[in-house]
């Protein structure tokens, strides 16, 4: 069964090395990634809905706190998970990060680790 992740971050090198990555770990994987808040919001406009959303938290333009809350005011894109992926490792953001996501990494991370929550979070 595809697991399908959508990447948003800003930094070409973390979205190319989870697509990478994760697909290469894990044949089901099916990832797509954009670089804003925007673009993220224009796929599920679109209804390009993933079962789950890697969001970074610190991009230029529309934030990765800014895409969670417009996320979770629409009852059908509300229901997928998120997981911050970022450097943001202040003790505010982490709890904050728990609060309004299913989960909260934090750069640098290890490949499998990130599979292995994702897994988690999507039931396998």
């Amino acid at each position: 069964m595809t697991k399908n992740v959508l990447v948003v971050d800003d930094e070409p090198t973390i979205t190319l090395s989870v697509k990478e990555g994760l697909e290469y770990l894990d044949a089901d994987f099916d990832v797509t990634c954009v670089k804003s808040g925007e673009e993220c919001i224009d796929l599920l406009k679109n209804n390009q809905l993933p079962d789950l959303i890697l969001l970074d938290i610190m991009m230029p333009g529309m934030n990765g706190w800014d895409v969670a809350a417009e996320i979770r005011k629409n009852p059908e894109w509300g229901k997928i998970p998120i997981v911050f992926l970022t450097a943001k490792t202040d003790s505010d953001s982490k709890s904050f990060g728990k609060i309004v996501s299913q989960d909260y990494v934090e750069k640098p991370f290890e490949l499998e680790d990130l599979k292995n929550r994702i897994d988690r979070l999507l039931g396998y």
